[in-house]
């Protein structure tokens, strides 16, 4: 049996005058976008950009929302309600369709930010009120979340195709999420670590946590993180070693379906 995998990126992240990531040569060697919306990254001339980008490497397009957090690039945790969690959600993913709509092209996933990523992948409670959320505005777009979480979770109760995320260049603790970014081996630097990582968890269902024991995980999308210093060079890489491998590198709307 053929071994699916989609590779996504967090992109579209300047803002103004300043410039984050190397957004077109990225675009090349992935096969969906995260796209910033505004809150925690990128602005309108941003997100036009970056979406018209996709269309032209044929890459999915998804919404990337995060906490309302410029300076802290939506790392920062904040306490929210239900209904501020929806809220956001509603107005970032709307802002983005509106571009989209305008090229003619369509939304495939959403996939939240950050702090707003990680809350949700434990908190049942932010994660139904995103779920909803996409629910309500796009019910066709794909609920990108860390892999075996309450996200996942709440958006298969609300009816969505999810996606199981994994990460090629972040360790993992004993619980499966992501090791915090203060701690000093958070961030994978050595690519011959992150390859071996990304075919454990692609190929075998398994990954090594902090304890260094392998245990079982589900891998639909692989998470590239557009701010890292080696994303380029990662995305390249990896895209050519996972094909050597005979896995399929591809949209995760290409094999993720409604079951019957």
């Amino acid at each position: 049996m053929t071994v699916h995998i989609d590779i996504n990126c967090d992109l579209g992240e300047s803002f103004g005058a300043y410039k984050l990531g190397n957004d077109e040569e990225v675009m090349k060697h992935i096969t969906s976008a995260n796209i910033a919306c505004g809150f925690h990254a990128g602005d309108p001339r941003t997100m036009h950009t970056t979406i018209d980008l996709a269309c032209r490497h044929n890459v999915a397009i998804g919404a990337h929302p995060g906490l309302p957090d410029l300076n802290g690039f939506g790392r920062r945790e904040m306490q929210l309600t239900q209904r501020e969690v929806y809220d956001l959600m509603v107005y970032q993913i709307g802002a983005l369709q509106g571009f989209i709509k305008a090229e003619g092209a369509t939304l495939h996933h959403v996939k939240p930010h950050g702090a707003l990523y990680n809350m949700a992948a434990k908190d049942k409670k932010i994660a139904e009120a995103i779920a909803r959320a996409v629910a309500a505005v796009s019910p066709e777009a794909i609920l990108y979340g860390l892999s075996g979480s309450e996200l996942v979770q709440a958006g298969k109760a609300q009816g969505l195709l999810t996606a199981n995320e994994v990460f090629a260049d972040r360790t993992y603790e004993p619980d499966l999420s992501l090791t915090p970014r203060t701690h000093p081996n958070a961030v994978i630097q050595d690519y011959d670590l992150v390859i071996m990582q990304v075919l454990g968890m692609v190929t075998d269902g398994v990954v090594r946590t902090g304890i260094h024991q392998e245990t079982s995980i589900q891998a639909d999308t692989i998470c590239i993180h557009g701010d890292h210093e080696r994303a380029l060079s990662f995305a390249k890489r990896m895209f050519t070693d996972l094909s050597l491998k005979g896995v399929s590198v591809t949209k995760a709307g290409d094999f993720i379906h409604r079951t019957p």
